[in-house]
Parts: structure tokens; sequence; C-alpha cells
């Protein structure tokens, strides 16, 4: 009996030393196994995977300097296909924006491959870093892998180190390829009181615990009189408390590519710490961010937003001649709009904060985001309109779930109106009444009036944007298809077409047009209203085709709406986890007539069909009718809401097929 418990001993040693060295996360451990490894196990498709991904955030302190916060992170990944090779460039950013700044060091950088059954190992060399400066504010350090290849592994560490404590950077446990383990543990001293919170679908474990940590320093004193002094040394030491967090994921699947998601940042599976308070000894408790009111009032407090918002002096010459002959509230409001787009150019700096200020902004005729909308309040305010900014955070900021000063990267404008506001941005030459631009569109935004209270309001647009198209088309006998077209855009299809297109010439456009809709042949092309914000753009053209129809025996075969069809379901997948973002609601109308060859008649017209989710977010009509020569063919679809809800998507999969379905059916024209 001994001795069976003895051998049972030892497997059981034997088994858990196996499993301790399979869960090895450590750099260096590569194995031919793994390096001969040539698919991904669950996901075979996958161009690479997260082997591990392990991060450590923890407070260091010295005399001189304090604490100092320091993220040091090992990951090792696994590269299948040519299309991973992209996982063999690493980029931290870093800021770099005043007298204090943050530093980053890459070390343990190896490329493993196998050669001749054996494992060749490369490190990376000093040319294969870089630092590459994105503004004044920030900075990249970047690095390229060395050898990759299929098959390859590589892994690495880098030493991030921060003065900056508000939030410690943020840990994703889901990327773009799947991840086997991912590891992010927290080390905080209790002088600190961070609030973690995560996000995404899938949640890790979480365990903690308390450990008590001992400083020692050495401590120098003069002693003595005016007429000796020596200086005297002692041993001293002060003891605190830290509280260590670890979060952990495994078999983490791929973050899915879907259309209509968005930012698929927002839905990631990750973890954020953001900084609530300070109690330091002999000192009272400061608090941070609590709530979304004290979050506002000490942005509106600070000296470069609300002051800012109420300078004024530097510009009421020059705005009273703008504004002689408005009367009305928008002719206000489109002629102050104008004033500041033309006045002021965006220097592509995104922030809340005024860097230079208004004035300065104002008299050099360039400035971030927040000078020019803080501006663009001010004036508004003059002009006598109850204008008001708004924090925004953009679609790549992330949506912002929580009170947090960092939440916010970006300033619109708002005028208030019975039951309504008007949306404003003075960035972008191309904005209007409520047409910001696209990177703004993100749910909610913060909006802050003149006492410093503030209120959740919508960012989505509510208007829909529509879209009319009408063509006179002609199919011939030989099934080549010509006509001409006449399309208009309005509000935001306005405000994308003039985004895309007008800084082209107008023979990339007409490339660029003729692509889109099947490779035709576009002559005698108008476009008008291009610079007129207040109404919809216009387009005319003529086109012709060779390759729209089909001619089978005695028949031709079409699609009623030719290059306008949609011909394949851009939702596919079974379920669906993030909300559908479809920017903004939109209507498009076609109203076409095609005129038969003569000899032919309609032998089939595809049915009628109306279309509707229970709850009006989506609606289509097709109604087709052969009158004398010619087919006559009118199409609405509308999406009536910016972003519908997950728990949608079976119903607007299931819509979309039907859509395809009408869409793909064809016209047949039979000679008599």
């Amino acid at each position: 009996m001994k001795i069976i418990q003895k051998i049972s001993a030892v497997c059981f040693f034997i088994i858990f030393s196996l499993s301790c060295f399979s869960q090895s996360y450590e750099l260096g451990k590569v194995t031919v196994t793994e390096l001969e490894e040539k698919e991904h196990p669950t996901e075979k498709d996958a161009e690479a995977a997260v082997l591990f991904d392990v991060g450590r955030t923890y407070f260091s302190y010295d005399m001189n300097n304090g604490f100092q916060m320091i993220t040091e992170v090992t990951s090792k990944v696994k590269i299948y296909k040519k299309e991973g090779y992209s996982f063999g460039d690493v980029e931290i950013p870093i800021y770099i924006g005043g007298t204090e700044r943050e530093s980053v060091v890459f070390s343990k950088a190896y490329t493993y491959n196998l050669e001749k059954g054996k494992i060749e190992k490369t490190k990376l060399k000093s040319d294969g870093e870089f630092l590459e400066k994105t503004n004044k504010y920030w900075s990249k350090v970047k690095i390229s892998m060395p050898n990759v290849r299929e098959g390859s592994i590589i892994e690495y560490k880098y030493v991030l180190t921060s003065p900056f404590f508000s939030n410690l950077p943020e840990w994703y446990f889901q990327k773009s390829i799947p991840v086997k383990y991912s590891k992010f543990e927290t080390v905080i001293p209790e002088y600190y009181y961070y609030t973690p919170r995560t996000k995404g679908y899938i949640l890790p474990k979480v365990t903690s615990s308390a450990k008590s940590t001992t400083f020692h320093y050495t401590d120098k004193e003069k002693v003595g009189n005016s007429h000796f002094q020596k200086t005297s040394y002692s041993n001293e030491q002060f003891s605190y408390k830290e509280t260590i967090t670890t979060y952990v994921s495994e078999n983490v699947p791929l973050l899915k590519k879907e259309d209509y998601v968005g930012n698929v940042k927002n839905y990631t599976a990750s973890v954020n710490h953001e900084l609530t308070s300070t109690n330091f000894p002999n000192n009272p408790i400061k608090s941070y961010s609590t709530s979304w009111e004290d979050v506002c009032k000490t942005i509106y407090d600070s000296e470069n937003f609300g002051a800012e918002v109420k300078k004024t002096g530097y510009f009421e010459k020059e705005l009273d001649f703008v504004l002689q002959g408005k009367n009305t509230r928008d002719e206000k409001i489109i002629a102050v709009l104008d004033f500041v787009k033309k006045q002021v150019k965006w220097n592509d700096f995104n922030g809340i904060y005024c860097d230079d200020g208004v004035r300065s902004a104002y008299k050099n005729k360039t400035g971030n985001v927040a000078e020019i909308n803080l501006m663009l309040v001010s004036m508004l305010r003059y002009a006598g309109l109850e204008a008001n900014p708004i924090l925004v955070s953009t679609l790549a900021n992330g949506i912002p779930l929580y009170p947090s000063r960092t939440s916010f990267n970006y300033v619109v404008a708002a005028v208030e109106i019975p039951d309504n506001l008007i949306l404003l941005d003075a960035t972008d030459k191309n904005s209007y009444l409520n047409v910001l631009p696209s990177r703004v569109l993100n749910w909610n935004g913060r909006l802050i009036r003149k006492d410093g209270s503030s209120t959740f309001v919508n960012l989505l647009p509510k208007l829909i944007s529509k879209e009319n198209t009408i063509g006179l088309l002609s199919i011939e006998a030989d099934g080549s298809v010509k006509g001409k077209i006449r399309m208009q855009h309005y509000d935001y299809n306005a405000f994308r077409f003039r985004s895309r297109f007008l800084n082209l010439t107008k023979e990339t456009y007409l490339e660029a047009l003729e692509k889109k809709l099947s490779s035709i042949e576009i002559e005698e092309h108008i476009a008008s209203n291009e610079s007129d914000l207040s109404k919809p753009i216009n387009e005319e053209f003529q086109f012709s085709h060779n390759g729209l129809t089909e001619i089978i025996g005695d028949k031709i075969y079409f699609t009623p709406l030719l290059f306008y069809a949609m011909s394949e379901n851009p939702f596919k997948a079974d379920t669906r986890e993030y909300p559908i973002d479809f920017t903004f609601p939109h209507e498009d109308k076609y109203t076409l007539t095609y005129s038969i060859p003569e000899g032919y008649v309609v032998e089939y017209l595809p049915k009628s069909l109306v279309l509707s989710t229970g709850d009006n977010l989506l609606n289509y009509k097709f109604n087709a009718q052969a009158v004398g020569n010619k087919v006559q063919l009118s199409v609405s679809f509308s999406i009536n809401e910016s972003i519908i809800m997950p728990d949608k998507y079976l119903d607007l999969k299931d819509f979309f097929k039907r859509v395809v379905e009408n869409q793909t059916e064809k016209i047949i024209l039979k000679k008599v």
C-alpha cells in the first residue's frame, strides 16, 4: 500500500511539474514543436496568435523623483501566414509634451525560426528600432522584428516609465488574433486609489492580495556649530502597503472582423484604471473624477477652457461687419460658423484644452480643436445666441462609459433652441448646421453651460440624409446599356461627397466613380452646388456599358438596379455581439425608366415587395411595371437609426438577405 502511495505521489509530482512547465510564460522558452505548428489549433484561418502577453504595472520610489509608474510587458507571438508579418512590428506611444515625459525601452527581442530541424535565434539590432514623432505632444517608439516569416515566433520585452498617474495603461486581453494567455498585474501603493473598469464581452478572472513594502534610504544632516560642522549619516526607512490585483484571460478568441462596427476597441475585452483619489501622509484626501458633474466642472474651471470661452475684445469689429443684415437665428449661426472656418484653420490637433489660446489662434489663423470651437461658442454668444461647448470623445478615442478626466478629447459647439440643439464644428470646411465630421459621431457628448452645470446630449444624427437617383436608360438589342443619370446628395451624403471628392481632380474623381459603378464609361459629367453647403450636391452624367446584361438565346437578362444593386449580404455571421453602426440615418431612392429595344417585350418582372422591420428601423419598397416599350422602376431603402443594437441583428440580417434576393432577381426581355 505504501509503495502504491509513493508511486502515486511521484506520478502526481511529474504531472504537476509537466503542467507547470507547459504553462511557463517566460521569454526564451521556444520549442521545436511550437515552431513546427502550421496553423492555430482552433482558429484555422488565424494569421498569427499571441502565445502569451504578460504585463505588470507598479510604482517605484526614489528620494529625488518620488513615485514613478513603471509598466513591464513581455510578449510571445506565433506567425502562421504572410498576412501576420505585421505583428512583428510593434509601436508604443509615449507622451513628450511637457517638462516631464515618458520613456520606453525594448529588450530581449528575438525572432525564432526552424532551420534544418534546429532553432535559429535572431536578435533585434539597433537599426530595427525607431523613434517617430507624431506631434508636439506624442511620439512612438517602434521596433521591426528581424527575419520574420511563416512559422516564426517573435518575443520581446519593453519597460514603459511614466511620471503621469491619472490612468494606468489600458490592458487589452483580446486582439485581432487569438490570445492563448493574457495576464495583467497591478501593484498599487496605499496612497493611490484607482477604479478598475472592464469592457467587452469576455471578462478576466480577478484575484487580489496585499503586502507591505519597506523603502530604505540614507539621510544626511549637518551637525555642530558655526565654527565646526560635520555631516551625520543615518539609515532610515519607511513602509507602506501595496494592493496586488491580477487579471487573467485564457484562450481568448480573435476579435471578429465585421462590417458596420465603428471603433471595435469600444467592444474589445480590456481593463482600464482611472485615478479616483490620493491620500498621502499629513495631507488631506484629494478626490478626482467622482461624477460626470465633477469632471465637467473641473474642465470648465480650467483657465485653458472656461476662461478662454469668456475672452472677447479680439473679434468684435470684424464680426460686427459679418453680422450686418443677418436677422434670423439661422442666418446668424451660418454667418458666424462660416466666419470662423475662414478665419482659423485646424492644425489637426485634438484636445479639450487650448494650447496657445483663442486670441493667438485668431491672430495666427491656426489652432487646435478647442481653440477653434471655443472661439465659435464665444462668437455665437456675442451674436445673441444661447451657445455652449460640448465635450466629445472621438470615434478613435472610444465611448466615454465612466466619469473620467481623460474620457473626452474633442470639443464641438451647440446652440440651444426650444427642445433641441443645433450642433456645430468649425474645424471642417464642409461641416454645416447639425452636420458634423464623422469622427465625432460617437454616441453622447457632455454639454457644459455658463454656470458649469452639465448634461449628456445625443450626438447621433436624427435627420435622415437622402440620396435620390433618377435615370433614363436604354437597353439595346446587342445588350449594351446607355443613358443619363441625375443624382442628388443631401446632408451627410453631401458632406461625404464634398469631403471625399472635392479635393480630387475631375479626372481622378470620374475614374473612381466609374470603378464604383461597375466600370461604366462616363461622359458629360456635371456637378453643381459643391460649395453651397445649404443645398444638395447635384450630379448629372451620361454613360454606356457593354457588360450589364446577359443574352441567352432570344432573351435579354439584367438586374433592375444594374450597378446600384446590392449583390451580397454584408451580414454573414450567425450572431453579433457589437452594435451595428451605420454612422447616420439615410434613405436611398431610385427612379429608373428603361426603354426596351424594338422587337422585344417584357417576359418577366420581379414582383413588388414591401419590407419593414417590426420597429420601423429599416424599410424597403420595390415596384416595377411595364408600360408600353418601357419598364418603370421605383425603389426606396431607408435605415432610420444611426446605431442598431445587436439584439436586432437576426432581423436585420434577414432583412438584408431578402433585399439582396430581390435586387439580384432578373428582368427578362423576350424577342418577338
